[in-house]
């Protein structure tokens, strides 16, 4: 008797998905600075503040760094999160933390509101506790009390892997298939360690997620996120759906080489 063959993971419904392709990482900069303090404007105006989750990784630098050079903004209504980090401490040198820091705060006149590293020093179960406390506490959810949804972030910034992971949810980890925490220790046998990161649960909930993705290097990859089977266990990045929330990916012309401009409903800026 022949077995069936396994079901397939469904992908969930995209809602306000949107790929806005630029032709080099000089405009993939502005345009991605463009996005976030706009995104900064519509929360502090309805809000008071606005509420961050940041990326590691060399793509977002060169974006804080030219946030740190904007006079218009007011950093006082700026609360800075990390959405993953290395299980190092804060001046080591492979610190997500340690990174915006010499990219971004060291360079603001005006201290931000709030600025809430991940404990990397500290175990990595302990510090993924503390952070997932921490964000519970200080990021409002859209619904209030008891059975309420998870806490709401107004941008949440994640770049991709060329193994298609994002944040720290690498491909089949043990964080791909959290379904109620919302920071976790993720042990990462590929690369022989452990990373503290956000969870779908989290993320998903966001107002906005903004995926940016430069350089041919990620062409591949970027192909099969955006338009291959779904497989968040094998390529992670297509497990970010916000349920309710906006979706942009910006990406420049060498890692969107691969595809198609023709992409069914999605649109194309």
């Amino acid at each position: 008797m022949e077995q069936a063959d396994a079901p397939q993971p469904q992908e969930p419904r995209r809602a306000h998905r949107r790929i806005e392709v630029v032709p080099n990482p000089e405009d993939l900069t502005r345009v991605a600075c463009d996005l976030i303090t706009a995104a900064a404007m519509i929360s502090i105006a309805r809000r008071g503040a606005f509420r961050i989750a940041l990326a590691g990784g060399s793509t977002p630098r060169p974006v804080y760094q030219r946030l740190a050079q904007d006079p218009d903004i007011d950093w006082r209504r700026w609360h800075f999160f990390w959405s993953d980090e290395r299980c190092v401490p804060p001046d080591h040198p492979e610190s997500n933390y340690r990174m915006v820091k010499e990219a971004l705060l060291d360079h603001l006149a005006t201290p931000p509101g709030l600025v809430v590293r991940m404990p990397g020093e500290l175990e990595p179960e302990q510090a993924a506790a503390i952070y997932e406390q921490n964000v519970r506490e200080l990021v409002p959810a859209k619904f209030q009390g008891p059975g309420g949804r998870p806490p709401r972030f107004d941008l949440i910034l994640l770049g991709m892997g060329k193994d298609g992971h994002t944040a720290s949810l690498f491909p089949h980890t043990p964080a791909l298939n959290e379904t109620r925490r919302l920071v976790v220790a993720n042990p990462v046998p590929q690369l022989q360690t452990t990373r503290l990161t956000f969870t779908y649960p989290l993320i998903n909930e966001a107002r906005r997620v903004l995926f940016l993705v430069s350089g041919a290097g990620k062409a591949a990859t970027l192909r099969e996120v955006l338009t291959g089977p779904y497989d968040p266990q094998r390529l992670p990045s297509q497990g970010v759906h916000p349920h309710d929330g906006q979706l942009i990916w910006l990406v420049d012309q060498a890692a969107f080489s691969l595809i198609d401009a023709e992409m069914g409903d999605d649109p194309i800026a």
